[in-house]
């Protein structure tokens, strides 16, 4: 078994795609578009594994889900990453939002972030 997929929705495809790419760094890596339905993808630079899939928020059932998780602040993902000050600072540095500085919380530094999709996210750095 693999984990290959994890899905978020996004109220529109082509800002998330711009968003997820040009201010966070990675990099498309499926976009099909079969008439109703948009199959698009994005992964980090590094890792050809684990696919974003930046799914549209189209149900309104989706919609209400959504925006309760991020009323509540909930995380639809959570990014690793190696040195979370730097990614922070280059981060902020792209106009990024976030809802604080990074803080140590057990094992991992974290810091969330809202990516202009209608989620916020979660990015952190796990302890040595």
């Amino acid at each position: 078994m693999q984990l290959r997929h994890i899905l978020i929705k996004v109220d529109d495809q082509d800002k998330a795609l711009a968003f997820y790419t040009s201010v966070v760094g990675f990099v498309k890596k499926h976009d099909h578009d079969s008439g109703p339905i948009r199959w698009l993808t994005v992964v980090a630079p590094d890792d050809a594994g684990t696919e974003l899939v930046l799914e549209p928020n189209s149900a309104p059932p989706a919609r209400a889900a959504q925006q309760a998780l991020y009323d509540a602040r909930f995380p639809a993902a959570l990014i690793t990453v190696g040195d979370i000050h730097a990614e922070f600072d280059r981060l902020t540095g792209r106009g990024v939002k976030f809802l604080g500085p990074p803080e140590r919380t057990g094992p991992v530094t974290s810091a969330f972030f809202d990516d202009t999709c209608g989620n916020f996210i979660v990015m952190a750095e796990p302890s040595a």
